[in-house]
């Protein structure tokens, strides 16, 4: 029912009378953002609905996280219900022109929905990091992971790439150390358990290619509508940390893939951020910098972001300050952390002077809720305390049968269902390995096939020509007497054992022992201690 006129889409009125209060987002400042709040069962999903209703009869593409399945209903024709209609009675609303809307449906598994995968190399050390929950140290030695990847020359596309490379840099760390620095075997060891801890929640599915493309999110179907892509993010919200990473890296991939096209009628792609405070939770402060970056530049690239959380305490100042249009639904004051939420909420929010916003936040009923939207020229209108439309398609998720045929006859149908594993790092090294492993068996083969060659033992074993005579045992006072007098031993006794015995008698048996524990260890390498 969300209506689409020169003034935008109308998203929430109160009847007063006669009159009543309309509250439009204009489509010219839906890329200055906004902020959806709330707590559980107040109503954000029917305002995510309506929105995304509104933008797309005015063409313009979306993309929502769909956390309950409560949102596919939007690609079906609504219907009047007993509980619509005693909704719209009361509230004054017109009957909605049921109908129904384009939608693409994704799923990171690929069970409800065409599978969405990116690679690793696109990810990047910064979002891995944060996926993996690495410290600082370790983060740096993910970091220098890639970039000796990239020096190599190996593509890292999938989760085995990634630890195939992780492995290898550890078992070469000392290689490595000189060049690129420090690389220590525990970092290694937190990031290889890190990368087991995503694999067993599934997120090795999302890594691989192809990769998703993002001008695929960017669609409209044959009548004009903007197609409303869901992710489904039931299963995905098992993973919370790898939910908040993919989302970043979407948005992320709109920043740094499109141009730049200043201020537009409308923008070109609506992205709904749900369940907001997953992205900043426990978050470095150089990824909300990267956050607030985003935010503020794909503005001028044509994307509106919508944050929707529960708590506006969720998402940091640097962040909140970019977003201009602002709908609160109910938030309960039961702890002192809600009653600062509710004082937090009710100062980002223009004033109205017939209106306590601190006080109707916390007496807002489903449905219901505090908004202020930015108007002509770019204020945030004044805060309004209305009812939100309710949406002209089904309220609720769909069948089964249902979802099939949306994923059958979808623009994709095809496209990413068949993952392609071409050769990167993993072949590479493994490659290497096998390189290096061949020609140690031959060699091996042929020393031991060669007994002609083996060296006698010490201990006199007779020499390989009959024409040799054995030679006799000898010991160490024997060689001894080699060093001093110059030769091979004779059977009379050479002049140097001669003036060493004769030395020895004369100094004395102890001081002669000395003697020769000097000789030997310079003759062996060693010192005595």
């Amino acid at each position: 029912m969300a209506q689409s006129n020169d003034e935008g889409i109308l998203i929430a009125q109160h009847a007063q009378g006669k009159s009543s209060i309309q509250c439009f987002l204009r489509p010219d400042k839906a890329n200055r953002h906004g902020l959806i709040t709330g707590a559980t069962g107040t109503g954000k999903t029917i305002t995510l609905q309506t929105l995304a209703e509104g933008f797309s009869n005015l063409g313009v593409p979306v993309f929502m996280a769909d956390i309950k399945g409560d949102l596919t209903g939007i690609s079906q024709k609504g219907a009047l219900t007993d509980k619509l209609g005693k909704i719209i009675k009361e509230r004054a609303f017109d009957e909605p022109a049921f109908q129904s809307f384009p939608v693409t449906l994704w799923d990171v598994f690929g069970d409800q929905g065409h599978p969405v995968r990116a690679t690793v190399s696109d990810l990047g050390p910064l979002l891995l990091a944060r996926m993996l929950n690495l410290n600082e140290t370790q983060e740096g030695v993910l970091q220098l992971v890639f970039k000796i990847a990239d020096d190599d020359g190996l593509l890292l596309l999938d989760m085995k790439d990634l630890r195939a490379m992780c492995q290898h840099v550890g078992d070469n760390a000392a290689t490595y150390t000189t060049e690129y620095g420090n690389i220590s075997a525990a970092s290694i060891g937190a990031i290889q358990r890190g990368l087991m801890q995503v694999e067993t929640q599934g997120g090795d599915q999302f890594f691989g290619e192809p990769m998703l493309n993002i001008a695929d999110f960017m669609q409209t179907d044959g009548s004009g509508k903007g197609v409303v892509n869901i992710l489904a993010a039931d299963k995905l919200m098992n993973a919370p940390r790898l939910y908040a990473t993919f989302l970043l890296w979407m948005l992320s991939e709109l920043f740094e893939s499109l141009p730049e096209v200043g201020d537009l009628d409308k923008p070109k792609l609506v992205f709904f951020f749900d369940e907001a405070h997953l992205l900043f939770n426990d978050a470095p402060k150089v990824l909300i910098e990267r956050i607030e970056l985003v935010v503020r530049l794909v503005r001028s690239k044509g994307v509106g972001v919508f944050f929707v959380t529960q708590n506006p305490l969720d998402i940091p100042d640097s962040v909140l300050a970019q977003l201009g249009n602002r709908v609160q639904h109910a938030l309960r004051a039961f702890t002192p952390r809600d009653q600062k939420a509710v004082k937090a909420a009710a100062e980002t929010m223009r004033a109205n002077p017939g209106l306590d916003v601190a006080t109707a936040i916390s007496e807002l009923g489903v449905g219901e809720a505090l908004v202020s939207l930015l108007d002509e020229k770019g204020r945030p209108a004044l805060t309004e305390r209305v009812f939100i439309i309710p949406p002209s398609s089904q309220i609720g998720p769909i069948a089964p049968a249902q979802r099939k045929e949306l994923i059958d006859n979808s623009i994709v149908a095809g496209v990413y269902e068949k993952a392609v594993d071409r050769e990167s790092a993993f072949e590479a090294l493994k490659g290497r390995t096998q390189t290096r492993m061949a020609p140690a068996a031959p060699q091996q083969d042929s020393a031991a096939g060669a007994p002609a060659t083996r060296t006698p033992s010490v201990r006199g074993t007779p020499a390989a020509a009959p024409e040799a005579p054995a030679a006799p045992e000898r010991g160490v006072l024997d060689g001894l007497g080699d060093l001093l007098g110059g030769g091979t031993r004779r059977t009379r006794t050479s002049v140097g054992e001669q003036l060493f015995k004769s030395a020895a008698s004369s100094i004395g048996r102890e001081v002669g022992r000395q003697i020769i524990r000097g000789v030997l260890g310079s003759m062996f390498g060693g010192s005595r201690r």
